[in-house]
């Protein structure tokens, strides 16, 4: 690795380390918006027990969601805006395999 690029690798390092320590904050920042599992089921016309199959997840996370005790977070988050904005390619893929 060129010396250049390598002291630019260790300055992002400390960049990084000052984020995740509070000391500084990031230059940006991606937003994304937290789906509404219940309305996206409704909207895909399954019942909460077949909901939670697709997603792979227990019914007392999907109950959870929906009546607002937890949010989705991570991969089901992006799961379920997938599920809103493309809801044929999510049914395809899971009932069509």
């Amino acid at each position: 690795m060129r010396d250049e690029l390598f002291e630019e690798l260790k300055e992002s390092i400390k960049e990084g380390g000052k984020i995740l320590r509070g000391k500084r904050k990031p230059n940006r920042e991606f937003n994304f918006e937290s789906p509404d599992p219940k309305q996206i089921r409704e909207r895909l016309g399954l019942s909460q027990n077949k909901f939670a199959k697709l997603l792979g997840i227990s019914m007392s996370t999907l109950q959870n969601w929906e009546q607002g005790r937890r949010k989705p977070e991570g991969p089901a988050k992006v799961l379920l805006n997938v599920a809103a904005k493309y809801p044929d390619a999510v049914l395809n893929t899971v009932y069509h395999q």
